[in-house]
């Protein structure tokens, strides 16, 4: 049997059947093992492991914590990181195909320019370099700069650092297919089939205000599956 892909999925108190989605349709899409968990932010505080002030910019509780990938997972290996706001169609085996050992990441590399708004539940949406392309990072946690991300570097350096990826050479970061982090609302659909993974990036069906959304009738489906009393927020 091959051996499982480590995939940490950031989780929310304010929209846990979110993640729950995500993690169901990854497993339900899978050719291989998956080794799925939930990036806690409070689990990481009581451990010690996370110390940063609160940001007021946050839009999630997984803002910072996501880069805790590679430590979470002994600093070996290869381990994907992806925001809960994800609904999977594509086998994520598929990812293995892209393993290079000369990249500390691997990444979708957006040109996503939103105006700085509001998205979600209030929270504010702003507009930086490189955004959203820490919202699914495949890491090669062994890599010489992917071990720079220590607990010590996570909790004080700055968010434009760590989410910029400034802590790995450009050379190093290595390219996915869009498909893999496929913008809802941003992306143009694929002209036939699907794409991998949609990524509800401003907001998902799990609230009341983004019902119309693409892709919005099949992650009903599956959060139904998962609580047949499910209701919006």
């Amino acid at each position: 049997m091959s051996e499982a892909l480590r995939i940490f999925i950031g989780w929310d108190s304010r929209e846990p059947i979110a993640y729950e989605v995500a993690k169901a349709t990854a497993l339900k899409n899978s050719s291989i093992p998956l080794d799925i968990q939930p990036i806690k932010l409070d689990d990481l505080v009581a451990k010690g492991l996370y110390s940063r002030d609160i940001d007021p910019l946050a839009s999630t509780e997984f803002t910072y914590s996501r880069f805790f990938t590679p430590h979470l997972a002994g600093y070996d290996g290869w381990a994907l990181f992806c925001d809960c706001d994800f609904l999977f169609f594509g086998d994520l085996a598929d990812l293995r195909n892209y393993q290079d050992p000369s990249k500390a990441v691997l990444c979708a590399k957006h040109d996503y320019q939103p105006k700085d708004g509001v998205k979600m539940d209030g929270k504010v949406q702003t507009s930086y370099p490189r955004k959203n392309w820490s919202s699914f990072m495949f890491f090669n946690c062994a890599h010489p700069s992917t071990r720079q991300l220590t607990p010590e570097l996570i909790n004080s350096q700055t968010g434009a650092y760590l989410h910029r990826m400034q802590w790995a050479a450009d050379d190093e970061i290595g390219d996915l297919p869009i498909e893999w982090n496929w913008l809802e609302g941003w992306n143009e659909k694929p002209a036939k089939g699907l794409p991998n993974a949609v990524h509800f990036t401003s907001g998902g069906p799990w609230f009341k205000d983004w019902q119309d959304v693409d892709y919005g009738d099949e992650w009903r489906t599956e959060a139904l599956k998962i609580d047949p009393a499910f209701k919006p927020i």
